[in-house]
């Protein structure tokens, strides 16, 4: 666990998309937005709230994340390195033809993932599994799972929304990163998902009482206070975020769901990147 304060995590999650959009430059691909809108809600995890070994990643009672929508993978493999999962230096060979750091996350290349993800849709199935496995084998860990809308457009996220509320494992927990975009437009547009807290609580969730802001890790942590209080899962918190957070003219389109960043665009997002960046440093 850290010791890290809130301020410090809110100034490590903005180096992260600083990290992030470099490495994406320099291999002229990779997906800026969604990796931008879920950093301070996977920082305060890796940083804050899991029950994780680094040094040792296969640790039998270790929290499990499954990061659904996969195509963040980034700013998982971000993380992962500032957290010692990967040696220093290890971002710089993303999407590089046998590198550790596939496109998406592949379980079996990338010490720290806990599953292969890419297809939209199976996160949440198959933490549902690792869930009741646990339940059934009395471990003491949590499975947390990261959703976007485009999981929650697959039929498949419903049968295991639908399961999950059935069999009610106390230590599920869904994350849902709410940017209100996806791949081709607005969500709301291609297929709305609100109301989305009632959808999740007539399928026997408990359902966090309110939205909290995604980016902002007070929020955060408070968010994970209603959790330690919880009795009864499965557990879903619904994060208000932003697409391509932290630079104008990224942000909320679909424009930048994977697009290249160019010279061009990186010369304008890294003053804007930075300047928040002192701000937290400053405080």
């Amino acid at each position: 666990m850290t010791t890290k304060t809130n301020k410090e995590l809110q100034a490590l999650a903005q180096q992260f998309r600083i990290n992030v959009i470099k490495t994406l430059n320099d291999k002229g691909t990779g997906h800026w937005g969604g990796s931008s809108s879920v950093a301070e809600i996977l920082t305060y995890l890796y940083f804050r709230q899991m029950n994780i070994k680094p040094e040792q990643p296969d640790w039998a009672d270790r929290d499990r994340l499954i990061l659904s929508k996969g195509h963040a993978s980034p700013m998982l493999y971000a993380i992962l390195e500032e957290k010692g999962y990967l040696p220093e230096g290890t971002l710089s060979s993303f999407r590089e033809i046998n590198s550790t750091l596939q496109g998406h996350p592949c379980m079996n290349k990338t010490p720290g993932v806990e599953m292969s993800t890419g297809a939209l849709g199976h996160g949440l199935s198959v933490g549902l599994g690792m869930s009741l496995m646990a339940a059934r084998n009395e471990n003491p860990f949590k499975t947390y799972v990261i959703v976007g809308e485009g999981c929650l457009n697959e039929g498949q996220s419903w049968e295991a929304i639908m399961a999950a509320g059935k069999f009610a494992p106390k230590d599920l927990v869904l994350l849902v990163d709410y940017n209100k975009v996806q791949l081709d437009g607005h969500s709301k547009d291609i297929m709305p998902l609100d109301p989305l807290a009632d959808k999740f609580r007539s399928f026997n969730w408990n359902v966090a009482g309110k939205t909290y802001n995604g980016h902002d890790v007070d929020e955060i942590e408070k968010s994970f206070k209603w959790l330690s209080k919880q009795n009864e899962g499965p557990c879903v918190i619904i994060y208000d975020t932003t697409k391509g957070k932290g630079v104008d003219f990224t942000e909320d389109t679909h424009t930048w769901h994977g697009a290249p960043v160019s010279d061009d665009h990186l010369k304008d997002a890294l003053p804007q990147l930075k300047s928040v960046l002192s701000k937290w440093e400053d405080e």
